[in-house]
């Protein structure tokens, strides 16, 4: 990924200088998520979504242009959408109507939801499969599982009226598991909710690594998962915003500083 930027041939046109200075951070914070999703591994061709909406009483946030893989996403790239789903400046790219669904709900409905994530990586989809969802096996999941709300398959999200129902199971929550069907996050920034997504996947790989081993599993001493989920939800922000975004923003810099254009 170093070196040439993967869309330079498509000649987006910069934004940067054409919109507020907050907008472009943002817009550059999740291009940069993007990135870092290809990058490890959790992109599903062009079929998944990250959003993050631009501070304003309009609640207008940005999604992926649906016909780019993730590695290819740029800030002047991303579409900026009402909550109609209309694109609110002019662009050639379309976007994801399932995606439009998922994410317009959250943004409508949570003024915190700055920034919502939604992937369908085989460890999410397979726990997300499992009747009882994430299990206390890993000080990783203890962390996070206390802060998830589980959502019923409902097929793919086109129907704006599951929009209602998705709000309703997610509430206050910072993540969901959409049963047979994969992982969510919400955060109040795009750093915060790509770490949260970060636990959350890493909680169902080693769930899907530790029942295939065919031995039984250690359950944690009777308390802890509630502890650690206590830890969880004073530390994890903080970490994200403080140490591990940045830390991030510096390997996809590393990787391709195109993102940021």
């Amino acid at each position: 990924m170093e070196g040439k930027s993967p869309i330079a041939d498509l000649a987006i046109p910069s934004l940067e200088g054409r919109v507020s200075d907050e907008e472009w951070a943002i817009r550059v914070d999740l291009a940069a998520a993007y990135r870092l999703v290809a990058y490890y591994g959790w992109d599903d061709l062009i079929f998944t979504h990250l959003s993050a909406r631009i501070p304003g009483p309009e609640h207008h946030f940005l999604l992926n242009p649906y016909n780019l893989m993730f590695e290819e996403v740029t800030a002047s790239s991303l579409v900026k959408v009402d909550l109609h789903g209309n694109p609110v400046e002019p662009t050639p790219f379309i976007t994801n109507p399932a995606g439009f669904t998922i994410h317009s709900a959250i943004h409508m409905a949570r003024e915190d939801a700055m920034a919502v994530m939604h992937l369908h990586t085989p460890a999410g989809q397979a726990v997300a499969a499992h009747e009882e969802g994430l299990l206390p096996l890993t000080q990783t999941a203890m962390l996070v599982r206390g802060d998830l709300a589980f959502h019923d398959y409902e097929g793919v999200a086109t129907d704006l009226d599951e929009r209602e129902r998705l709000v309703a199971d997610l509430g206050t929550k910072g993540g969901m598991i959409l049963r047979n069907h994969g992982t969510l996050s919400v955060g109040a920034s795009v750093g915060e909710c790509f770490v949260k997504l970060y636990f959350i996947e890493r909680a169902c790989q080693a769930q899907i690594m530790a029942l295939s081993a065919g031995e039984r599993c250690n359950n944690p001493p009777q308390g802890t998962p509630e502890l650690a989920a206590e830890q969880g939800s004073a530390g994890l922000s903080v970490a994200a915003k403080l140490l591990a975004w940045p830390a991030l923003l510096r390997k996809a810099h590393r990787l391709d500083p195109g993102f940021a254009t």
